[in-house]
């Protein structure tokens, strides 16, 4: 079959090579010229394991290509992937202009029958306006002949594990609009997806708006189990609970299960956050505020800062003279993704304090730098204590604490002994549960996680409630 995708993003590149894997002769499309030379090349412009590869050796097959031109991808096409940005607005909406202008391409373009696919991650009511765009183009053209059905068939990629998830999903949602042009878009979609459904049938079918909604629904429903098991990590720690252990016991319910349980320093990424407010502004304007996604999203912007919280009970509101140590960067292992990572306020919050922060990241070193330049443009002058180390080793010298971000692999088993030797304080900061607080505690290192503690981590705590009580009353003097 011959497929289009427009956008060579996370989302188009990761769909465009996925079916060109499948045998499809796929045309991606994409307006950023240098984009395209690169991918022309072989490389790749994200950080996504395997797809380098998959991308490579499609392109040698033949299966692949890549080019600016939008009227050659339409040409090409008998499915037609939308898979652009929707970023978000000030209010939280998402943004559909570029959805919208490749629609308005696709009706000035369009010379046969079409099935175009929003990939795109929308809001309820897309479908409609997509539909709408293309037939006013084809309407002011006198091509209203033309058969061109706009469906539904949002992704469910995971960072990280992208390719994984797209070659073996656990279901494939499609909404379709009624009537013939819906009925032949499903026949069409069917044999798309074919190799999918041969042991078992992944495709859900449905209705456009309730493709839409599923989207929204299961990243909220997602970021809520996230936010309570945070909000649950906090109350662990007032009472002496260990919230691994709660988190393995409510885990252990079939009604519950295991996955997305595990407390931290917030969700962050390109999904997560956006939903949840587009989700939200949806809502708001059709009458139905999203109560439960509205305290989801205020749990998670006062978690990321949960940390700095730690660190400054510990050492004071002024930072001025501390060394911390911070492992990871990017939202989540497995990519370079710095899009609303926990990271960004962290360190500039410790930055702004008067710290020095050194920092490590396996992958996402140079795109940290990026945003956060971007992040403290008003002052340039705290990026002159934050240092991107080459190594996990080199940022614990001198350290006063080590803050653990991001659960990449290379972090989860390190020399304790060695980062004690290492560090001015053996403590450790653990955003991500990592650690066994009482493997950490017969090393002599205080440990400090969401939800988990040692001995000596809780009498650090301890001995500091004292001292900013008096240093409290001195400037109050």
């Amino acid at each position: 079959m011959n497929v289009t995708v427009v956008g060579a993003g996370y989302v188009g590149l990761v769909t465009a090579a996925c079916l060109a894997e499948l045998g499809q002769r796929v045309v991606c499309v994409d307006h950023d010229q240098a984009r395209v030379v690169l991918l022309q090349a072989g490389g790749v412009p994200i950080y996504e394991p395997g797809l380098d590869e998959l991308v490579q050796r499609n392109q040698q097959a033949g299966r692949l290509r890549f080019t600016t031109s939008m009227a050659l991808g339409v040409e090409h096409a008998e499915v037609l992937f939308i898979a652009v940005g929707t970023p978000p607005q000030e209010d939280g909406s998402a943004d559909l202009q570029h959805v919208l202008a490749v629609a308005r391409q696709v009706g000035r373009l369009l010379t046969h029958d079409l099935v175009v696919v929003n990939k795109s991650t929308v809001p309820v009511g897309t479908g409609e306006a997509v539909q709408r765009v293309i037939d006013e183009a084809l309407r002011v053209r006198g091509c209203q002949g033309l058969a061109c059905a706009v469906v539904s068939n949002p992704e469910f990629l995971k960072e990280g594990a992208a390719i994984e998830d797209f070659m073996r999903p656990d279901r494939i949602v499609i909404g379709v609009p009624p009537g013939p042009a819906g009925a032949r878009a499903r026949e069409c979609l069917s044999q798309l997806y074919a190799p999918f459904n041969r042991h078992h049938e992944r495709t859900v079918w449905m209705d456009v708006p309730s493709a839409e909604l599923t989207k929204y629904a299961a990243n909220a429903m997602l970021a809520t189990r996230i936010s309570f098991m945070n909000e649950m990590a906090l109350l662990a720690d007032r009472v002496g609970a260990d919230i691994d252990a709660v988190r393995r016991g409510i885990g252990a319910d079939q009604r519950i299960g295991h996955s997305f349980l595990y407390a931290g320093t917030g969700y962050g990424g390109s999904c997560f956050p956006k939903d949840t407010r587009a989700l939200m502004h949806t809502a708001a304007a059709h009458g139905s505020p999203m109560r439960v996604v509205s305290a989801v999203e205020a749990v998670n912007r006062m978690q990321k800062r949960h940390l700095v919280g730690m660190v400054t009970q510990l050492m004071g509101e002024d930072l001025s003279g501390r060394r911390l140590a911070v492992w990871g960067l990017s939202f989540k292992p497995n990519t370079n993704d710095m899009r609303e990572a926990p990271s960004r306020v962290v360190i500039q919050a410790l930055l702004a304090r008067g710290a020095t922060v050194l920092a490590h990241d396996p992958v996402a070193g140079s795109e940290a730098r990026r945003v956060l330049t971007e992040d403290m443009a008003a002052q340039p002058g705290l990026l002159q204590r934050l240092h991107l180390e080459e190594s996990p080793e080199a940022v614990l010298l001198d350290a006063d604490a080590l803050l653990v971000l991001t659960e990449w692999k290379c972090f989860h088993s390190p020399d304790f002994a060695r980062l004690r030797d290492l560090m001015r304080e053996p403590l450790i900061l653990d955003g991500r549960n990592l650690y066994d607080p009482a493997l950490l505690q017969a090393l002599g290192i205080a440990y400090l996680g969401i939800g988990r503690r040692n001995a000596l981590g809780v009498a650090r705590l301890a001995l500091t409630a004292p001292m900013q009580a008096a240093a409290k009353a001195l400037r109050a003097a």
